[in-house]
């Protein structure tokens, strides 16, 4: 019977998980907690009523709680300054300092370049580029004093450049903007902290039906076998946030590779 490990791997660390209402970030959350870390769990859903997807953050902690484990929902548009602040804030008010940082949420709309609306453009970018940015530095300087850390973004394959001669594109340009930024932030801050024994990550999940995934259509006859479970990429997030911070670190990584270079046996979640 799937249980939370009070002494599993992240016992008394504290660990920030953003956009964790549904999908992945909810899985890593759960997956966090039943080793043992106290988990912050963030995203603008808190209730059912705010969001058309099913999925909150309310929901999320009492799944965590159910098991055992310890958990905090602390709402927060990432879009919006006050709020990222207050997400860390609140955060060292009742937990302490941050010991992981999981930058997760996302808000993306696929349209051409050409019909693309500057407003939803600097959304994207606020919430998938600089929230992350912000966060993490919010989340340093204890890291820094302590010489302890590790911070995970959350990318996409849509990071890797397209071949222009292929049809295709569907609108994605600009969530491709924003993931290969995200992993250009991470090798750049990973080389910056070597020396501080933080460690600093990047992961694709590949395919997985989340809600906002099958959403969006993301999901069709041509990859429906490549779909994986959120399990897999829960398991791959957690190897990337235990142990020493200075020998795994600066890595673009793929979920089903951390799988298999880890040989990594996925837990079924709480």
């Amino acid at each position: 019977m799937t249980s939370v490990n009070k002494n599993g791997v992240l016992a008394g660390k504290v660990a920030v998980v953003t956009g964790a209402s549904r999908g992945i970030g909810e899985a890593i959350a759960r997956r966090f907690a039943m080793e043992g870390a106290k988990v912050v769990v963030s995203a603008r859903t808190v209730e059912d009523s705010d969001h058309f997807l099913e999925g909150t953050i309310k929901r999320t902690v009492e799944t965590i709680e159910a098991a055992g484990g310890e958990a905090l929902a602390i709402k927060a548009n990432l879009a919006d300054a006050a709020e990222r602040q207050n997400l860390i804030k609140e955060t060292e008010a009742n937990y302490g300092p941050v010991d992981i940082l999981v930058n997760n949420a996302a808000v993306t709309w696929f349209v051409p370049v050409a019909d693309f609306a500057e407003k939803k453009f600097r959304t994207m970018m606020d919430v998938q580029v600089w929230a992350p940015f912000e966060l993490t530095q919010l989340c340093l300087p204890s890291m820094i004093e302590r010489e302890q850390g590790w911070i995970l973004n959350i990318s996409s394959h849509a990071a890797i450049h397209p071949m222009a001669k292929s049809p295709g594109g569907h609108g994605g340009t600009v969530y491709g903007m924003c993931k290969a930024a995200l992993e250009r932030f991470t090798t750049g801050l990973a080389q910056e902290l070597y020396s501080k024994s933080i460690a600093v990550n990047v992961i694709s999940p590949g395919l997985v039906a989340t809600p906002g995934v099958v959403h969006h259509n993301l999901i069709n006859e041509a990859n429906k076998n490549r779909v994986t479970p959120v399990e897999h990429m829960a398991e791959a997030c957690l190897r990337l946030c235990y142990g020493s911070p200075d020998e795994i670190t600066g890595r673009i990584d793929y979920a089903d590779e951390v799988i298999k270079e880890f040989d990594l046996e996925p837990a079924e979640l709480i």
